[in-house]
């Protein structure tokens, strides 16, 4: 498994497992998937609070714990301002749920933490005293956020000590809004209009890691477009190239994300051990600029 250098910062596996559906799971199942993610060198898990109201990391501090994983051979990530019915990026809300996320994974500290979703009633000054007590205390190493364009950045940024070091947002082969108005600049069409605030050019100015969530998904969360009859044209050019190059459809879903330049890491949330094998062996394909293109073009998209 290849490494990539997390917002110029530390260095992070290509690919990370992400947490939410270990809420599902016993203690023993998480134990199995999380020591398939190790043996194929994913050593980066992600967390939030609200997964699973807190299951999805109890039972994962629970499984670490017992698969006896030493606190410096992985990276953990959770994430918080999401409440029930609100946002919340206060300094009382962001101290207090990184020590009980830290209660719930069994850990003295969590190495990034990110802000979940954009609260329009942030004060950048309370976030950033709220920062300032995390990583003095040694609660938390790094900060970033998630699902924030550009000028949301910049407003917390003002104010931090700390760089932003990641940009967690939706990002794949069937989500593709962070590159879709850089390719038709300047054309009327559906897919010039700017959505993300020119994201993910501002993010590579700026040395922010990009994860890309729901990799594999259509829509928001409407299902996954890997084997669906509905993407029939896309999943025939997937399986052509997949054929090709001697490996499954996720991998190459996997390894179109990995191919582009800005180095994104890919957040995965399978809790099936053989589709995880597969997903981490993108980190070792490579796709053509051709076999990009054409990908894209087969999701729907016509160049101008």
């Amino acid at each position: 498994m290849k490494k990539i250098a997390v917002g110029n910062m530390f260095d992070g596996t290509e690919v990370s497992l992400g947490c939410m559906r270990m809420k599902a799971l016993s203690v023993s199942d998480v134990e199995n998937i999380v020591g398939v993610a190790m043996e194929q060198g994913i050593t980066y898990f992600d967390h939030a609070d609200i997964y699973g109201d807190g299951k999805s990391e109890e039972i994962f501090g629970q499984a670490s714990k017992n698969l006896g994983l030493k606190r410096d051979e992985i990276i953990l990530q959770t994430k918080c301002g999401i409440r029930k019915g609100f946002f919340d990026f206060s300094k009382e809300h962001i101290i207090s749920s990184v020590e009980k996320s830290l209660k719930r994974l069994q850990a003295d500290y969590v190495d990034v933490l990110l802000l979940h979703r954009p609260d329009t009633l942030v004060e950048p000054e309370e976030v950033a005293q709220a920062f300032d007590t995390l990583y003095q205390s040694g609660k938390v190493k790094y900060f970033g956020v998630s699902n924030h364009n550009p000028y949301q950045i910049e407003l917390l940024q003002k104010f931090l000590k700390h760089k932003i070091v990641i940009n967690q947002m939706q990002f794949g082969i069937m989500h593709t809004v962070m590159i879709d108005a850089g390719i038709n600049v300047n054309m009327y069409n559906n897919d010039s209009v700017m959505r993300d605030g020119g994201t993910l050019d501002y993010c590579r100015l700026k040395d922010i890691t990009i994860q890309a969530w729901s990799p594999y998904q259509y829509g928001f969360f409407e299902g996954v477009f890997l084997d669906n009859e509905k993407f029939s044209t896309l999943n025939n050019v997937i399986d052509r190239i997949a054929k090709e190059k001697g490996v499954s459809n996720v991998t190459i879903a996997t390894a179109w994300i990995l191919r582009h330049p800005a180095k994104m890491q890919v957040v995965v949330g399978t809790m099936n051990k053989e589709r995880l094998k597969e997903i981490a062996k993108a980190s070792n394909v490579e796709l053509s600029r051709e076999e990009w293109y054409e990908i894209y073009t087969a999701a729907g998209h016509a160049l101008p």
